[in-house]
């Protein structure tokens, strides 16, 4: 590539150049049953007809991670095989048997995937990953082990976590923990953002309905 060209690249990709350098990686949790949806909510769309996971996958690459890791149970490993995914290239699916235990053992099985400084967690029930919010957490890395996306006053998603955080998880004898209890015994730091799109929890067909009405707006 010539100079010229190469310094314009970069000038475009200064994001994604930064967050590469920096080694932080992101896992999608989409191993759970959705027994309340009563479908695989990777596979849920957006209005532009593409699925939750297509749509998270994306702006994660967009925003620069090294690894976009997505942990899936047996049946949607599956799925994926019939519903062909238009998934970054830095996707690496991860097939998670005892998911039945819970997000804990899917962060933990996602965790042997990665080897980097950071980790962001993100559910697949938000099918946002915005790219000044994901910038705004990285921001705040060095100052705690864990930095929580705020709203109002209201925790969401994704969590950013250290890679003291992700050895721990992986030396954690217990497979069923609550993520949210584990956390606290780390220092965590909260992350200000002005978008509330990290709230978002969609879980059963009337949520979908009425997240698709606010989006169609």
């Amino acid at each position: 590539m010539k100079r010229i060209h190469m310094v314009q690249y970069l000038k475009n990709n200064y994001n994604f150049v930064r967050i590469m350098k920096n080694n932080c990686s992101v896992i999608i949790l989409a191993a759970g049953n959705s027994s309340r949806m009563g479908k695989p909510k990777f596979l849920m769309e957006m209005p532009n007809g593409v699925s939750f996971l297509e749509n998270i996958t994306k702006q994660y690459a967009v925003f620069g991670c090294l690894r976009i890791i997505v942990v899936l149970n047996s049946e949607s490993i599956k799925l994926i095989e019939q519903h062909k995914q238009n998934l970054p290239v830095n996707t690496k699916l991860i097939l998670n048997t005892n998911s039945k235990l819970g997000r804990f053992s899917s962060i933990r099985k996602g965790i042997t995937a990665v080897n980097t400084n950071f980790v962001l967690i993100h559910n697949i029930d938000n099918p946002y990953a915005k790219k000044e919010v994901l910038g705004q957490i990285y921001n705040k890395k060095l100052q705690a082990e864990v930095i929580k996306p705020v709203f109002n006053n209201r925790g969401g998603h994704p969590v950013l976590i250290s890679k003291k955080v992700c050895e721990d998880i992986l030396l954690e004898k217990e497979n069923n923990l609550n993520f949210k209890d584990f956390l606290r015994r780390y220092s965590i730091k909260k992350a200000e953002v002005e978008d509330d799109s990290i709230l978002l929890n969609i879980n059963t067909n009337e949520e979908l309905v009425e997240f698709m009405n606010i989006v169609n707006r």
